[in-house]
């Protein structure tokens, strides 16, 4: 499965051909300056929550590509208004499949509020299966014992998880996180991008062997086989 770093929380994921975007906050984000946000492919948007740092680009690209938004009921009726088309709202626990993969809504412990004070409705994360592979998006969120579920539920090949702390879950809780799920096969996210959730790579590195787990470090704009 190919997946491409955009920065922050926002990746791509090709899946049968289709492509999935998660969380697109690319413009603002100083460190995705080199991303050309025109030329990101998106047949499908999903967004975990409506805080800037995960939507700021949203608009722009479902109009653009005319991807399927996949969200929360409060995301996609905000959106509906400002003129998108082609949604799906979710709520958690819910799930619905398409020829390519299968989308479960899954709880986050956070927070979610547009930034002109709209109701964002309930923070989520998403496990993908498909024929391909199965992975689990966290979105933000703080460790809780409902990963258990996910792990009990499904055999995931890897799993994206927030690891910078302070507004979300840290690198410790997330290798708790990982023992949760039952998926060693890490890929982090939401970390750097303000001064409030800088981490130490290497310790964070250094951390996860030690649990006897792998954590990957994609760079911004790279795209790497997972």
């Amino acid at each position: 499965m190919k997946v491409t770093y955009y920065g922050h929380s926002c990746f791509g994921v090709e899946i049968k051909g289709k492509h999935l975007l998660f969380d697109p906050f690319i413009s603002p984000n100083p460190l995705a300056s080199k991303i050309k946000i025109d030329e990101i492919k998106a047949d499908y948007l999903l967004l975990s929550h409506a805080h800037g740092d995960h939507v700021a680009d949203a608009e722009t690209i479902a109009k653009r590509t005319g991807a399927m938004l996949i969200s929360n009921y409060e995301i996609c009726m905000y959106y509906a208004k400002k003129g998108i088309k082609a949604f799906r709202p979710m709520n958690t626990g819910g799930s619905f499949s398409t020829p390519e993969f299968t989308v479960k809504s899954v709880n986050a412990v956070h927070s979610s509020s547009f930034e002109d004070g709209a109701n964002g409705g309930s923070p989520g994360g998403f496990v993908i299966s498909s024929t391909e592979g199965n992975f689990y998006y966290a979105g933000d969120t703080a460790l809780t014992p409902d990963m258990k579920l996910i792990g009990e539920e499904h055999k995931l090949n890897f799993a994206m998880l927030p690891i910078g702390d302070n507004f979300t879950m840290g690198y410790k809780d997330a290798i708790i996180a990982a023992d949760f799920i039952k998926c060693n096969n890490v890929v982090a996210m939401h970390y750097n991008t303000f001064d409030l959730i800088k981490i130490d790579v290497a310790i964070v590195k250094q951390a996860f062997e030690k649990a006897g787990k792998k954590i990957t470090f994609i760079e911004i704009g790279e795209t790497k086989e997972i």
